[in-house]
């Protein structure tokens, strides 16, 4: 699977108790999105480097509009030239697909 072809995915609704993936199949996944993106033990982070505030404000607000369409929201830190993304599903306690689904098409902004 490519980025493009995990970008083209939809995530899925989670609900409490929906299982997190298994550290295998995440690493299968984090193969697939930006080598930038590092993998934890329950999460994915990344931090995106800008000129200055108004274009990391504008880069998270592309962010928080692409999470409201697939319904699944990223951890942000935004401050002066940065924007820090963590990705974890709270409903699993972990990982899921969801999770490197949305970091592809943050990667593809």
């Amino acid at each position: 699977m490519s980025l493009q072809d995990l970008a083209s995915l939809k995530c899925e609704v989670c609900v409490p108790g929906t299982p997190h993936i298994d550290p295998g199949r995440a690493d299968q996944l984090h193969e697939q999105i930006d080598p930038a993106w590092t993998l934890e033990e329950a999460r994915i982070r990344r931090r995106f480097k800008f000129g200055d505030f108004r274009e990391a404000l504008a880069f998270a607000n592309k962010i928080g509009d692409l999470a409201e369409a697939e319904g699944h929201h990223p951890d942000l830190g935004v401050g002066w030239g940065y924007v820090r993304v963590t990705l974890t599903t709270h409903a699993a306690g972990g990982l899921t697909e969801n999770d490197f689904i949305l970091a592809a098409k943050i990667d593809l902004l």
